[in-house]
């Protein structure tokens, strides 16, 4: 009988979808998978031929409400506490949903969003794989990604993780009356987004590229980078016939896209047409969740509903983007001179990356972008030779490697190596 895998997301469309692409490899090695997420990501998982298991109603309507953009937009103190009240309502309602579909299984893949994943791992005695696409685990050589600020220096940088304690206080609410409640265990004495219970290291698989983002050397032996875990497309999305005539009617034109956040959308697009305006060239725009307003754009600018960044990415010779690790990775993967607005969370880093690799514009936060700065970088990423060649190189290195793989074969040893913490533990039932 098939040895059963859990794993466990919530988030965007970028924070799910590597986990697809994990859980597909991990089935083609024989294995049962099962993948919780939001129900926006129901048929997205299905058509991948993998088991679906709903962790509550869908992120997009959660972003869609108005404090959020007003929080993001307007006045944060004043919107985050209900924001963060609905937040841990999210957490908790994931949390007990994961516990019945983890009933059965031989093991646990869960991220800092669904970190309480460790305590259900402790609960059923079962080995848990903590999975991040950013790195978390503090470093002296770099500070926490969300950082947006000159470089201060080691001591500043290893301090800056700091801020992660107080992250995971807010996890940690819901988590511990849970433990008590759900899952018939006492509260946590010891642990953190990356240990145990007991305070030991949680083994931890980085999905993405040492050629991206270097390991550093003072992580824990129990951090280990894999490469990206790419997920292509499988709908055989081609051109519309209105696009292919856009993509006919000049030059190649450049990609531009703000996320999954769905909030700003009136400044964005009246920031897109003015630089467009002033540089001179084409773009193609996504519409994402609502970040762009796609009436009234002139012929230079073509918005395009959705469409997959492996495949859209082969008509544009530049992007332009939030920073979020997945769309980093297609633009990355395809060669491509890169331009990063970053919003938040570790948007910033992975600018900070693209620039320091070479690949493109130093970023500029979304919330300061002005029509200038993104004319400037426009003509940045399509003058700019040095920019496409070491994209170019880069994606070489990429292609070369098979993080998905490296993940299997890291989460089976990971499996063979754990040793029961009791004789025989019973499971226990769901108790939603």
């Amino acid at each position: 009988m098939a040895k059963r895998i859990a794993v466990a997301t919530i988030g965007t469309q970028g924070d799910v979808q590597p986990y697809v692409a994990l859980a597909m490899a991990l089935q083609d090695r024989g294995y049962d998978v099962v993948l919780g997420a939001p129900d926006d990501f129901k048929d997205m998982i299905e058509s991948r031929g993998l088991e679906f298991y709903s962790l509550g109603d869908k992120i997009q309507n959660f972003l869609q409400q108005s404090d959020f953009e007003n929080a993001m937009s307007q006045n944060m103190l004043v919107n985050m506490p209900s924001l963060l009240a609905k937040g841990q309502k999210i957490v908790e309602t994931a949390a007990r949903h994961s516990w019945e579909m983890c009933q059965g299984a031989d093991a646990l893949v869960l991220n800092m969003n669904t970190s309480f994943g460790i305590d259900i791992a402790e609960a059923l005695d079962i080995p848990s794989v903590m999975a991040a696409l950013q790195p978390l685990n503090s470093t002296e050589e770099f500070p926490l990604c969300a950082y947006y600020g000159p470089d201060l220096g080691k001591t500043f940088n290893k301090l800056s993780y700091s801020i992660m304690n107080v992250q995971q206080l807010y996890y940690d609410m819901p988590r511990n009356r849970l433990r008590k409640e759900l899952l018939g265990l006492k509260p946590r004495k010891k642990g953190g987004f990356f240990k145990d219970t007991q305070g030991n290291d949680l083994e931890t698989l980085y999905a993405y590229s040492d050629h991206v983002s270097p390991r550093p050397s003072d992580w824990p032996e129990s951090a280990k980078v894999t490469g990206y875990w790419q997920l292509n497309d499988n709908t055989g999305w081609e051109p519309s016939e209105r696009f292919k005539a856009f993509l006919a009617a000049g030059e190649k034109p450049i990609y531009v896209g703000f996320g999954s956040m769905p909030f700003g959308a009136s400044r964005n697009t009246e920031i897109l047409k003015e630089a467009v305006a002033k540089w001179g060239g084409r773009v193609v725009v996504a519409r994402g969740w609502g970040g762009i307003n796609p009436d009234d754009l002139p012929d230079t600018i073509y918005a395009i509903r959705k469409a997959p960044h492996d495949k859209l990415f082969q008509h544009v010779r530049g992007v332009v983007h939030h920073g979020g690790a997945g769309t980093t990775s297609a633009g990355l993967h395809q060669g491509l001179p890169t331009f990063v607005v970053p919003q938040t969370v570790d948007q910033p880093y992975w600018g900070r990356r693209v620039y320091e690799l070479g690949c493109g514009p130093k970023p500029v936060r979304l919330r300061k972008l002005t029509a200038d700065d993104l004319a400037d970088a426009l003509r940045l990423l399509a003058n700019t030779p040095e920019y496409a060649q070491n994209a170019q190189e880069l994606a070489q290195k990429l292609h070369a490697e098979d993080g998905c793989e490296t993940a299997c074969d890291l989460i089976e040893d990971i499996m063979d190596r754990y040793q029961l913490h009791s004789a025989a533990q019973p499971q226990r039932s769901a108790q939603l």
